[in-house]
């Protein structure tokens, strides 16, 4: 990864006092010299790799970094700033929002899961010149890895972030949660009406709904929402059903 970095553009450093005003916390020096490490990154990697369109300073620190801190802030009510927890971003991508939590949190052990081994490859050497030493990155489909030991009902936290609807994330996510886990699901657009399906399909597969946030982005003003799940009995071996059910017939 070694390029001129100061022919990339950089994140303005007036966004970090964004964070103060939306969210009433801010990173430190540190958090946010990585902050800006990945963002260099990622602009690299995507010569190569299709990780994301949002490579303009102000979408990439909204929609991604700001984005991802905001759906973990409602975790502190639920003990989430205990050190040691497991957590698992499913379908990470470009390593979101995986990677901000990583920088974030370095006594937390994150798994970054994704389909695509390349994607998983870039986010190793990523990793590396990050200098996290808390994450590890498996490639592999979501229903499958699930059914894996190692991995089944392993995790304190399982985020996944707008890779499809509600109840096919929640089918996603919550195999791989130890019983008290909670499943985070990022979302755009939430319809009021759809929290008895989500609760449906939560109870299905052992969880139910803890909570649904909404926020709005500080720069766009865009409504976003997050869906928390709590795991509170086993989910049943069948679940998640074979690669590709789950998307295509959707547990109502």
């Amino acid at each position: 990864m070694n390029h001129p970095l100061e022919t990339l553009p950089q994140l303005p450093a007036d966004y970090f006092s964004l964070w103060q005003a939306s969210l009433q916390w801010q990173p430190t020096m540190a958090q946010m010299e990585k902050f800006e490490q990945l963002y260099q990154i990622i602009c690299i990697g995507n010569q190569h790799l299709n990780l994301t369109r949002l490579l303009a300073p102000a979408e990439f620190w909204e929609k991604h970094l700001w984005d991802s801190v905001a759906g973990l802030r409602p975790l502190h009510r639920w003990g989430f700033e205990q050190p040691g927890s497991k957590i698992i971003d499913i379908g990470t991508g470009g390593g979101f929002p995986g990677l901000p939590l990583a920088i974030l949190y370095p006594d937390h052990h994150v798994t970054l899961l994704d389909s695509t081994q390349k994607k998983i490859q870039f986010l190793h050497d990523a990793v590396a010149n990050l200098e996290l030493n808390n994450v590890q990155g498996v490639a592999g489909r979501a229903e499958a890895i699930a059914h894996v030991p190692s991995h089944r009902a392993q995790y304190d936290i399982a985020l996944i972030r707008a890779v499809a609807s509600p109840p096919v994330c929640a089918e996603y996510a919550l195999p791989y949660l130890k019983i008290g886990g909670i499943a985070v699901l990022y979302q755009g657009h939430w319809p009021e009406g759809e929290g008895d399906r989500l609760q449906s399909a939560a109870e299905q597969l052992g969880g139910t709904i803890l909570a649904i946030e909404s926020f709005a982005t500080p720069i766009t003003n865009s409504i976003r929402h997050c869906l928390y799940l709590q795991k509170i009995a086993p989910t049943p071996h069948r679940y998640p059903r074979t690669v590709g059910i789950p998307s295509k017939n959707p547990l109502i």
